[in-house]
Parts: structure tokens; sequence; C-alpha cells
């Protein structure tokens, strides 16, 4: 059934495009009105479709969030990979990570609320988080000296997503009042200083 046809499309594609509509109409509000202003009939209201096609896709609201709050983890994935490939040194990939993270997340309300605090208020997306973060923890073990073992290395990438967390937190909701440049600037110092100190810590595995 999936593989026909209707005006060039098959059924299968046009559920595809259907399901993106939603998850793009659910970060718009988000976005607009945090996580309160995504229910269902509000998503389907923006995305210009009916409850039937939303249950056609997502079992639930819950679903929906989880399904946004992995397509932004990868888009902040993507990012944070591409600057480890830039080569350089501890240093240039640390600035690279850092502003690349800024650019996507920070500066951008609705997949900042989506990655960075919805978590804390939004159990499933805590469980989800919980399951997607050796992703992350992968790309900053990756900078990480040889000299450190596998404990240090997994510690130290732990250690610094909470910093850099609460940092991206406090900075957004204006607790944290410095200027771009600045939080960008102590981020980096921060990465390598843990690293520094890592190496020097000589705990074996």
């Amino acid at each position: 059934m999936s593989g026909r046809t209707w005006g060039g499309t098959t059924l299968a594609d046009r559920k595809a495009v259907r399901r993106q509509q939603l998850l793009i109409a659910a970060l718009e509000l988000v976005g607009e009105a945090g996580m309160a202003g995504v229910s269902v009939r509000a998503v389907c209201r923006t995305a210009k479709l009916t409850e039937r096609y939303f249950y056609e896709s997502f079992a639930d609201r819950e679903e929906l969030l989880v399904a946004v709050f992995d397509q932004v983890s990868a888009e902040a994935a993507v990012a944070l990979f591409e600057a480890a490939d830039i080569g350089g040194g501890t240093e240039a990939v640390a600035k690279a990570a850092v502003a690349a993270f800024v650019e996507l997340i920070v500066d951008d309300p609705a997949r900042r609320i989506v990655l960075l605090a919805a978590p804390l208020s939004e159990p499933a997306l805590a469980r989800r988080q919980t399951e997607l973060l050796p992703r992350f923890i992968s790309v900053v073990q990756g900078q990480a000296p040889g000299s450190m073992s596998a404990q240090e290395r997994e510690m130290g990438a732990l250690a610094v997503l909470g910093a850099l967390q609460s940092l991206f937190l406090a900075y957004v909701d204006g607790r944290l009042t410095v200027g771009r440049d600045a939080l960008v600037s102590y981020c980096v110092r921060m990465l390598i200083s843990a690293y520094r100190v890592g190496s020097r810590m000589g705990i074996t595995d």
C-alpha cells in the first residue's frame, strides 16, 4: 500500500512530509511559548494538519517531543563532529566546537529550550538526554590527550558537559551577564584546562 503513488509521491513519502511538518510546527511553538505551548491541537493547527495525521506519526505529545529532541540533538552532534574534524590542535577544535554550539543552540530560542532547558521539566526528555549523552561524550573524549586514561577521559567529558550546560543556561536566562565573546572564550579555556588537569591526575583503569 505504501508503494502506491498519487501526484508523483508515495504514501510513505507523504507521511514523512507530514511528520516533518509536525516537527517543524512543534519547534516553532517552543520558540514562541516554550514547552507549555506545545499541545497536540496547537501543533496540528500550526502545521495545518488534522489530528488524524498527528496520530499517524506520533502516539502522543510525549513521543512528539522526544522526536523533536532527537532532531535538535542530531543537529548539535553534526555541528560538533564537524568542528572536531577541522584539526589544528585542541585549542582550535575547542574554539570551533564552542562557537558552533553557541550559534546553533544558544542563539536559537527554540533549540536551546529543547536541548538545554526542557530536559529539566520534561521527564521523557531527561531520559532521552541520558540515552544520547554518549554521543556528545565521544566528541569531548576524542580530543583528550593520549596520556589520559579511559576513566579520566570519561570523567572529564561528563564534568565539562555538565559545566557547559550550566553556563549556557545561566547565559541565556540572564543570570550570567557577560558578552558572547567572553562566554565562548571562557568555555574554550575551561575545555583546555580540563584536559591539562586530567592528564596529570594519574587515574588508572
